[in-house]
């Protein structure tokens, strides 16, 4: 471990599939021990649901910023979600950041919820911006929804640091106008990456601001060789095979990939059959398989190898645009030897 600080590192906790949420206490506290910036926590409603993880985080942490990364706006009351990031601001001393993200439609309309629209975010993003400088608002009539009476605290005057996951150009462009730090997406191509940042610093220029104040995350999917090999697979096909499944065109029109491919995957039987997610199911041997089905170029964009080598992918992303790194999919421990090399570079 290290007395240093890297505010520019973060890592996802609980990533992937874990065995049981208490497995976040010992990650966060591992992560600020080593001197990671962030601890983002994603939201999946089995074990991963947000507003619990950030306050068991929150609580047995001093000095890690704590940041959703992310959810989605329409699944509280915006009252709910205020004071949620109220009461973390409060029991972090200022340590929290507020994410959201547009959110997977299958899932929504599995759910029952409206798809999330550019303009809904934005309107969302106000309402809390305005409930945090202790304004009382009444009958709200916007995109966000319609709301007779809105109020906090009209004590408060603070800012409200908020994130977006961004995929597409108008949530990119939302990001520079609107939010304090914009998270990109794993598999980014490097043309893709520098395209993203290009646009959410643009964005937030036209906006009147400075583009220097909105930070821009890479996230990294960090494969370092000294994790077992059929983790690796988990990590890296297993993830990128699920993404494929939730939200495939997205991910081939993102990185001008050819669609072609991507027909071939989804029309494969064993795909077509596949009774789950492939990060959360697939054996060795599913995804040994399903291997086979994507170009090894679309695999491509990690910090990967020795932990120098990884140490060397994470600093190409700062030569990319981005102003800081989530390494993405592997636990502060299984990091613990890329971190160190990290520090050993500064």
């Amino acid at each position: 471990m290290t007395a240093q600080r890297f505010p520019e590192l973060g890592f996802y906790a609980l990533a992937g599939q874990p065995e049981s949420s208490r497995d976040l206490i010992d990650e966060v506290r591992d992560a600020e021990a080593m001197g990671l910036g962030t601890a983002f926590i994603s939201e999946r409603f089995n074990l991963k649901e947000a507003a619990t993880l950030s306050g068991a985080a929150g609580a047995v942490t001093s000095d890690i910023t704590i940041a959703t990364g992310a959810t989605n706006h329409n699944t509280r009351h915006p009252m709910v979600t205020a004071g949620y990031a109220r009461t973390m601001q409060s029991l972090t001393e200022g340590r929290f950041v507020l994410g959201i993200g547009r959110g997977i439609t299958r899932s929504q309309d599995a759910y029952g919820l409206s798809h999330i629209t550019t303009a809904q975010m934005e309107d969302f993003t106000g309402l809390m911006r305005r409930l945090f400088r202790g304004e009382t608002i009444v009958g709200h009539d916007g995109p966000a929804g319609n709301y007779p009476v809105l109020r906090l605290d009209t004590s408060l005057d603070e800012h409200l640091p908020m994130n977006l996951v961004a995929f597409g150009p108008n949530s990119l462009a939302l990001g520079g106008r609107c939010f304090d730090e914009v998270i990109l997406h794993t598999y980014f191509s490097d043309e893709t990456t520098e395209r993203c940042v290009k646009t959410v610093k643009q964005a937030a220029e036209q906006a009147g601001r400075n583009p220097d104040d909105v930070r821009v995350w890479s996230c990294l999917a960090t494969l370092g060789d000294h994790l077992p090999g059929d983790l690796l697979l988990k990590k890296s096909v297993g993830r990128l095979a699920t993404y494929l499944q939730a939200y495939g065109d997205l991910m081939v029109s993102t990185n001008g990939w050819d669609p072609a491919v991507l027909k071939r995957f989804r029309d494969d039987e064993f795909v077509k059959s596949f009774p789950g997610a492939f990060d959360a199911i697939g054996s060795t041997e599913d995804l040994q398989r399903v291997a086979e089905l994507i170009p090894e170029e679309w695999l491509t964009p990690t910090a990967s190898g020795s932990p120098e080598q990884c140490v060397a992918g994470i600093r190409h992303q700062f030569e990319l645009g981005c102003d800081a790194v989530i390494l993405h999919g592997a636990t502060p421990g299984q990091l613990e030897p890329v971190v160190r090399a990290y520090g050993a570079t500064l």
